[in-house]
């Protein structure tokens, strides 16, 4: 994500052509509205959503919710606010995340704390979410998520199926202690947290599904260039990329009940060999599901009926 300065020709921005002029609008600390077309202004080299961002990081600043930009627009902005912004738009025109500098992310409408312990959710994983609903119904089931990260696949569940018995795991105390305080700030009440390295400390547990968003990008994929604010180990496996993928298919059969659901995000160019290794691993009814950009994101298994039941302890 390339570095952005300042953008003072209006002919490259004909339908904002009071653009021209950043510098004497910022100057004295400036208007609601004239601080936004200024964020607008650093941050469109570097981001795709420039105008949005702006408002996000006032609205930030300023306590308030983006409403309030535009019914206060002539609101003038104390000094220490006004330097507060300037170095958010500067941290966030170096490619710095926009959830990181708010410590905020929306998932399935939930507004989720996020810090650098934790990868961003992003939308194509509520695809996941989706699918773990339309496999279990809403009565009692035992669900299990792994590498739950800020917690965002756990609770989007445990809001929707309060009869579900959720337990979230993630092998760092950092990412687990942002997820116990995201349940804690939407009052769940259904889902417990477990330090896990996967399965290691589920031994003598099952379950009617697991879902999990494991790492899956390789070590030497130049996309983790634009993601390395984000936790390495929520991103890349190793040299691969299948590391996690894999090791998940070939144990989550001893955890799973008779019937039981296996759910996993991966990435586009994964879903056949992720599916040939849970057919290797014994799974029936396979299926992909693409997101809405059309990639395969989300693959499910289930582990067949003829199997020994063992004992839940959720």
């Amino acid at each position: 994500m390339g570095q952005s300065g300042n953008v003072s020709d209006p002919a490259d921005h004909a339908d904002h052509a009071d653009y021209a002029d950043q510098s004497r609008r910022v100057a004295d600390p400036g208007t609601v509205r004239a601080l936004l077309e200024h964020g607008w202004a650093q941050l469109a080299g570097s981001s795709e959503s420039a105008r949005l961002d702006a408002e996000l990081l006032l609205a930030h600043v300023l306590r308030q919710p983006r409403s309030y930009l535009q019914a206060h627009d002539d609101e003038r902005v104390e000094a220490a606010t006004l330097a507060r912004y300037q170095a958010l738009l500067a941290r966030c025109a170096q490619g710095e995340p926009l959830a990181y500098l708010t410590g905020e992310r929306e998932f399935w409408s939930l507004a989720l704390a996020v810090t650098p312990q934790v990868l961003i959710p992003r939308p194509e994983t509520e695809l996941a979410v989706e699918r773990c609903l339309a496999l279990l119904g809403p009565g009692p089931a035992a669900v299990a998520d792994l590498g739950t990260g800020s917690g965002a696949i756990a609770l989007a569940l445990a809001v929707e199926r309060p009869q579900w018995r959720l337990l979230a795991t993630d092998c760092a105390d950092g990412a687990l202690q942002v997820a116990r305080s995201n349940a804690q700030r939407l009052g769940v009440r259904n889902l417990q947290f477990l330090q896990s390295d996967w399965f290691a400390a589920l031994t003598g547990r099952a379950f009617d599904l697991i879902v999990s968003n494991p790492p899956y990008v390789a070590a030497a994929d130049p996309a983790l260039q634009a993601l390395r604010y984000e936790p390495i180990l929520a991103l890349s496996p190793g040299a691969g990329g299948m590391e996690a993928l894999r090791r998940i298919a070939q144990e989550a059969n001893a955890h799973l009940l008779p019937g039981g659901w296996l759910v996993l995000e991966h990435g586009a160019s994964q879903a056949a060999e992720l599916a040939h290794a849970l057919v290797g691993a014994g799974y029936a009814r396979v299926r992909c599901h693409p997101d809405l950009a059309g990639f395969d994101r989300v693959t499910e298994a289930q582990w067949p009926e003829g199997h020994q039941r063992r004992e839940v302890r959720v």
